[in-house]
């Protein structure tokens, strides 16, 4: 049986888990339906041209797990940015574990999908944010047909959260291969202020495919600051799907750092709904081996005076495949509009590959967008100007490559969060610098 025919069975199944007398089991059966319609994407879609997911869908997935798994903290502490105090919603394998998380009702919510969906006091909030801006393709219908746990994180107006929440994923491979749909809602109030890490992660070498969505609220002068770190097994695989929808004078950041994994598909798109407002993505992609990492973004200026600024470096190996997919979109309501998107890549060998295409579709006439992309190698020069100082030729690299990316990694705001990367770089280039950046 294929996996998509197999999914279609399994939602009568998933229904006799569910309490189908919720508001949302409506929205989860036109899903089904659009899931079944749709398929999974091809590389016949445009969007779609340069990543497939082919190989992945041949695995027979779980899509339930057959048996609760637990960890201790001691097994997965590194996986944590453990050197900060923080809330943590934490699954393991798709489920939800109590111990090693520290959620909060005190003044704000972080708590879980599954609680949101099914309490009368989150029903206003569920029918004015669940599933109201991520788009319809064949991956998200499935995922909302299959929604039901996850980060559920509402911060009320005025609120300033002094910690950072993390949220992680662990698969434990206690299934031969798994599949693992989480639902995200984040609904951050007037004036108010979060920051966000999130990181999905396997700890064996069984096969993992995760088809994630996030739907992120920035009300009117919130700041949203997010942090993805991407650094999975070469068994796992992620189709990350994030949409972010500003209300006026906001501000929402995401920086994403890819620098493991199987097949990574980061689907991120801003939807501007208000005035002075600001959006910012950032990434930086190391991959080597056969990895492959697809960044699509799309910023969608509908209203006057608004900034974007998207700045993505990639560093590729190997026989490693990058793809950077970027759209701004203007409308012709969008006057004074300041759009800005760089993409600039390094192939070390010969046999990587790089595939951008940078898209401005403008119908203002008053605006100030621009692009720019670069595919090249390191600066020969550069080099001997290092190794005739003394600097070997792997830490020169290093460096070079360090200075690449460095100007993503000064508007990370976490100062553990920073250090995390650049070890996690370090480690990827195979060197210790001695530094932090």
């Amino acid at each position: 049986m294929e996996l998509k025919d197999k999914l279609v069975s399994s939602f009568m199944a998933f229904e006799d888990t569910v309490d189908v007398n919720l508001p949302v089991h409506e929205v989860r059966s036109k899903a089904i339906k659009d899931f079944e319609n749709l398929g999974f994407p091809s590389k016949k879609l445009e969007s779609w041209k340069y990543t497939s997911l082919s190989k992945l869908l041949k695995s027979d997935y779980s899509v339930f797990p057959k048996n609760e798994s637990s960890l201790e903290f001691k097994e997965v502490k590194k996986y944590f940015i453990h050197e900060i105090d923080s809330y943590k919603i934490v699954f393991i394998d798709g489920i939800y574990s109590s111990h090693l998380s520290e959620t909060s009702h005190e003044g704000l919510d972080v708590c879980l999908m599954s609680a949101a969906l099914s309490k009368p006091k989150y029903k206003i909030i569920i029918d004015n944010y669940f599933n109201k801006i991520a788009k319809t393709d064949g991956l998200t219908a499935l995922n909302t047909a299959f929604s039901r746990e996850g980060a559920f994180i509402n911060i009320p107006r005025g609120k300033v959260v002094e910690k950072p929440i993390q949220i992680l994923h662990f698969s434990t491979g206690n299934e031969s291969s798994l599949l693992l749909q989480p639902r995200n809602l984040i609904v951050v109030g007037e004036n108010a202020h979060v920051q966000i890490i999130e990181r999905h992660q396997s700890l064996t070498d069984n096969p993992v495919l995760t088809n994630s969505v996030t739907e992120i609220f920035a009300n009117k002068r919130a700041i949203v600051d997010y942090y993805k770190i991407q650094n999975d097994r070469q068994s796992a695989s992620l189709i990350d799907n994030t949409f972010i929808s500003q209300q006026q004078n906001s501000h929402a950041l995401v920086h994403t750092f890819s620098l493991g994994g199987n097949v990574t598909r980061n689907n991120l798109q801003f939807f501007h709904k208000g005035e002075y407002l600001d959006s910012t993505l950032k990434g930086v992609t190391i991959i080597g081996d056969k990895q492959h990492v697809d960044h699509s973004t799309l910023v969608h200026h509908a209203t006057p005076n608004c900034e974007s600024h998207q700045d993505y470096k990639g560093i590729y190996a190997d026989r490693s495949t990058g793809v950077f997919n970027g759209q701004i979109i203007v409308e012709k309501e969008a006057q004074k509009t300041n759009g800005f998107q760089q993409n600039n890549n390094i192939l070390i060998d010969d046999t990587a590959t790089i595939n951008a295409k940078p898209q401005l579709e403008i119908f203002a006439d008053d605006v100030k967008c621009s692009h720019g992309c670069t595919i090249g190698q390191l600066d020969d020069e550069a080099m001997f100007y290092l190794k005739s100082r003394g600097i070997p030729e792997k830490e020169a690299r290093a460096l070079l490559m360090y200075a690449f990316a460095n100007n993503v990694l000064e508007s990370v705001k976490i100062p553990e969060v920073k250090q995390r990367i650049n070890k996690l770089i370090a480690m990827k280039l195979g060197v210790n610098l001695g530094f932090d950046l």
